[in-house]
């Protein structure tokens, strides 16, 4: 198993996930619909809107798993935030990064995954969008279009969040 690397700007990066205290929040239906729609849409079991920390990447919508966390060392989107374009694993297990992944040799049991990295207003990487499978598939461009466009959704509800925080606290410093 391979684990992902850090990106160059790792410091910046995580200083931007911070800022939009999402981490650790309750589920919210803005981002639930994304996911709800994601596996509608691409006939897979799992979706989620992640967020990628220090350690762990966690799901700020999940759709398909009860599981909110994994460990950043065996995530795939850790693989995807390193990424400006979709990272696309068509059998995760016969790719030698993944092949020996815990969650592609037991539950999940994921073959099929593929990401879009979602970036904070100051464009910084900070998580990912993603579907799942638990069989191979080879996606097609219309696919991928889609893909992205639901990421694009999620990445715009994350900085619907940041915008707000920045108005409040505008507002409040005028008060």
């Amino acid at each position: 198993m391979e684990a992902p690397e850090k990106p160059p700007d790792e410091d910046e990066r995580l200083a931007a996930l911070r800022a939009l205290e999402l981490l650790d929040t309750p589920q919210e239906e803005r981002f639930d619909r994304i996911t709800r729609t994601a596996t509608r849409l691409f006939k897979v079991p799992i979706s989620l809107v992640t967020l990628v920390d220090e350690d762990r990447q966690w799901f700020k919508s999940c759709f398909g798993t009860e599981v909110r966390e994994t460990s950043r060392d065996i995530s795939f989107c850790g693989h995807t935030i390193l990424r400006p374009a979709p990272f696309i694993i068509v059998d995760a297990s016969l790719d030698l990064r993944f092949a020996d992944n815990p969650m592609v040799t037991g539950p999940p049991y994921v073959r099929f995954y593929a990401g879009i990295p979602i970036h904070s207003t100051s464009g910084h990487t900070v998580g990912s969008f993603c579907v799942i499978d638990t069989e191979p598939r080879e996606p097609t461009d219309e696919d991928l279009d889609g893909l992205v466009d639901l990421a694009g959704w999620a990445e715009t509800e994350i900085q619907v969040v940041e915008f707000s925080r920045a108005l409040k606290a505008r507002d409040a410093l005028q008060d």
